[in-house]
């Protein structure tokens, strides 16, 4: 059996090693002409989704490129502190979640399938399939074509894929926020390395950690009329960020703001899989990184999708499998996440609500058993 795994993002990689480990032959096909290293800012890959890693044995280069982050510590524009969550919760073994460049993590991964055999082809961005129930046959826009036995997207949260697998299926939904990032080194900014801080501003949602290295990793949300782009939006995030009881504003005004971008998730998908096509990730379940899950979710889903067609008799029954098996845990986790972006977002009022709420709600969450579900969640091949 072979293959063809549309995206060569974090998922597409990790799909495909894990078909290796199955015996299913696998090649991946990406739509930039070139690799993305330096491309994008910083992500979470939480506790499961390292425990997911190590299913595939790719974890261990990936915590020794990012930074142990077990814990988050939630602020009011006010210097008020609201109440502190855990950010992920520990494996067995003592492994909690780490932060690492996006960048990091995607040459980690794709390295990793690389050094397994598997083809990586770029300039490949994908027009259209033809599933003749025998074969599918994907066309790319170079004018090529390729064909194997299953054609399995990997291709994020505005997939080409879906598109055609279901033309009808609900469009990314715009979360109201825009998502920037950047480091800086300033001796000025410090904090105890592994804390994540996160601030819940009077215009805007400020978040920031400190490494062992000295450097300061920040990240912010900013409620925004889709479309709105400044030609410049380092003093639109000053301005937004200067009445906060804090020093976000100055860890921007002395930082390269290296990510800009509309936050998207996905509603509720009728139709995962069709014949011999199926969706995988954030091409399946886009969810916002307010709750730092979408790599680990993209993770999971390759590990159970591989097992799924390993076990199953056929693919359509492993497609149906891997979507019964998923389906309810990635929704929850996007409602999860949508909830707290929406916080991020609110208005006067809602923030006065918000800032008197949020204890009640951290110290209701905090506990191991509430987050269990999220973070303790094992998969295996």
């Amino acid at each position: 059996m072979k293959a063809l795994v549309i995206g060569c993002g974090i998922g597409g990689p990790a799909t495909a090693m894990a078909l290796r480990e199955v015996g299913i032959d696998a090649e991946i096909f990406e739509a930039y002409d070139g690799t993305a290293e330096g491309v994008g800012s910083f992500l979470n890959v939480a506790s499961n989704g390292l425990d997911a890693l190590r299913t595939l044995g790719a974890h261990r280069a990936v915590m020794a490129a990012g930074i142990p982050t077990p814990h988050m510590v939630m602020w009011s524009g006010t210097g008020k502190r609201l109440g502190e969550v855990a950010n992920g919760l520990a494996l067995d073994d003592g492994t909690v979640s780490h932060t690492i460049l996006r960048s990091d993590l995607y040459r980690i991964v794709r390295d990793e399938a690389a050094a397994r055999g598997i083809t990586i082809s770029y300039g490949k961005r994908l027009v259209s399939y033809d599933d003749t129930g025998d074969q599918v046959t994907a066309r790319f826009a170079d004018g090529t074509e390729a064909s194997g036995d299953l054609l399995i997207a990997a291709d994020g949260v505005h997939s080409r894929t879906r598109a055609q697998l279901d033309p009808k299926a609900p469009q990314p939904r715009y979360s109201g926020l825009y998502s920037f990032g950047g480091i800086v080194r300033d001796p000025r900014f410090t904090g105890e390395p592994g804390v994540y801080h996160m601030v819940f501003g009077k215009r805007g949602f400020f978040g920031y950690t400190v490494a062992e290295s000295g450097d300061t990793w920040w990240f912010a949300n900013l409620p925004r009329e889709l479309g709105d782009v400044p030609a410049d939006w380092k003093p639109v995030l000053v301005e937004a960020f200067k009445d906060d009881t804090n020093f976000s504003a100055e860890i921007i005004r002395g930082s390269e703001v290296d990510l800009a971008l509309p936050v998207h998730d996905l509603p509720p998908l009728r139709t995962w899989h069709k014949g011999r096509v199926v969706l995988t990730g954030d091409a399946a379940h886009a969810t916002s990184p307010s709750s730092g899950q979408g790599a680990s979710q993209a993770i999971e889903d390759a590990i159970v999708l591989a097992r799924c067609l390993r076990d199953a008799p056929g693919h359509e029954e492993a497609f149906e499998r891997f979507e019964s098996e998923r389906r309810e845990r990635v929704e929850r986790v996007v409602a999860y996440s949508r909830t707290i972006s929406n916080s991020k977002a609110a208005g006067p009022v809602g923030r006065v609500f918000r800032d008197l709420m949020m204890p009640l709600f951290l110290k209701k969450t905090a506990s191991q058993e509430s987050l269990s579900w999220m973070y303790r969640h094992h998969v295996s091949l």
